[in-house]
């Protein structure tokens, strides 16, 4: 892929005619005064990093259930990888970059208990009452759930970070929108009812550098973990060209490296070719579209940062390769078996006995309230959870606990 350096935003400082403006941002659902020292969107960023949901994720699986080993990714260090790409797209685009990290460091907010398991048993059991989707409960966290501000629940992002979170992946409904993703979740459209996010056009274009940073990073460090783990081998990588051709060349510049050493130097290089890709196509799109306004972004009829055609294929190479060794293994499906018993078994206790959840918020706000909005609010409660809060809940209610090693 061709870059024009040129053009690229290292150290200038310049935003592009086509970034966002903190500026001019349409601001938060409750007015506040603008600061003396940050922009409206480093006041976002920073209210993200101090929320108790951005603490738990420290404890909260990324594919490896964290006793595992101390060394293999978490969702917070996943968060914390996302959001360096993010902002390195976002500097090299002139993006405001304060956005584009703001919108990476909250993408994860919503995710459950034991990764996409715990999500997709959560999902489950709230089936009757909507569902359970991660992007609409990391709105829910960032809009209701988290509690610290005198005048308003959550934490009263601006327009631009919360339509980033909604719609990072895309458009929501319309001709553009992702057929495979169903309905549009329904804590998302009631906020958009106090809020219009127009889940029906594209979201910045700071907000789709995270979400590309988001498959880079997973992509990468998945295969670093499973390395580790002894899920995957360097002979399992060759089954990808494009991983193939990385390894030939540390092997020619490095023959003799050691394993740990070796498996670094391929995931630096995948990480530089892969961020380079976006950039390439990011700035071939741009010059196509020749946006004048960060509406002109929204309103474009096709993703501007994403992969090449080839680069496209890799990932989805990368991803079979993922999938067959590791998110598929029988040691990884045993455990998400004991993980999706945990979390049925603690929906099924809260809402049979909600004074189990043993908080005086959760319990003493059920009274009066009816199936659905319980059954949303225990789900709220599980979500919330951590990998080790999750475990010594269901020690505590149940004579067995599965063994998630």
């Amino acid at each position: 892929m061709i870059i024009d350096q040129r053009a690229l935003g290292f150290g200038s400082g310049e935003r592009a005619v086509y970034a966002t403006d903190p500026w001019t941002t349409r601001g938060r659902l409750f007015p506040e005064a603008s600061s003396l020292t940050r922009s409206d969107f480093q006041r976002d960023r920073d209210r993200i990093v101090h929320t108790t949901a951005f603490r738990r994720l420290k404890h909260k699986t990324q594919v490896f259930i964290s006793p595992d080993g101390d060394h293999y990714r978490t969702r917070l260090t996943h968060t914390v990888e996302v959001a360096q790409i993010a902002r390195a797209l976002a500097r090299a685009l002139k993006l405001d970059e304060d956005l584009a990290e703001g919108v990476a460091l909250v993408h994860d907010f919503g995710h459950t208990p034991f990764g996409h398991t715990g999500e997709d048993a959560l999902d489950a059991v709230l089936k009757p009452y909507g569902g359970f989707d991660h992007n609409a409960q990391s709105l829910r966290i960032v809009t209701k759930l988290e509690r610290r501000y005198a005048e308003y629940d959550g934490i009263n992002l601006t327009w631009e970070t919360l339509e980033g979170l909604v719609k990072h992946n895309g458009p929501l409904v319309g001709e553009n929108a992702k057929g495979s993703h169903g309905p549009v979740a329904l804590p998302i459209l009631e906020y958009c009812q106090l809020q219009d996010l127009e889940i029906g056009t594209f979201a910045s274009l700071e907000a789709q550098v995270a979400a590309i940073a988001d498959d880079i990073a997973y992509n990468t460090h998945d295969i670093d973990d499973g390395l580790r783990a002894g899920y995957l081998t360097f002979d399992m990588l060759e089954e990808v060209p494009f991983l193939s051709g990385l390894m030939a060349e540390v092997r020619g510049k490095y023959p003799n490296l050691e394993d740990d050493r070796f498996a670094h130097e391929i995931m630096r290089r995948q990480i530089t070719r892969m961020v380079e890709d976006v950039i390439g196509v990011a700035q071939q799109n741009l010059a196509r579209l020749k946006p004048q306004s960060a509406a002109d972004i929204r309103h474009a009829d096709f993703t501007v940062a994403t992969f090449s055609e080839q680069m496209a294929e890799t990932d989805r190479q990368i991803k079979k390769l993922l999938f067959a060794h590791i998110y598929r293994h029988a040691d990884i499906m045993r455990i998400r078996a004991g993980a999706t018993q945990i979390v049925t078994d603690l929906f099924r206790r809260y809402m049979e006995t909600p004074a189990e959840m043993q908080s005086h918020y959760w319990v003493d706000s059920i009274p009066g309230m009816s199936e659905p909005a319980k059954a949303r609010h225990v789900g709220d409660y599980l979500a919330g959870m951590t990998d080790s809060y999750a475990l010594k809940a269901h020690q505590r209610l149940f004579d067995h606990t599965p063994d998630l090693r």
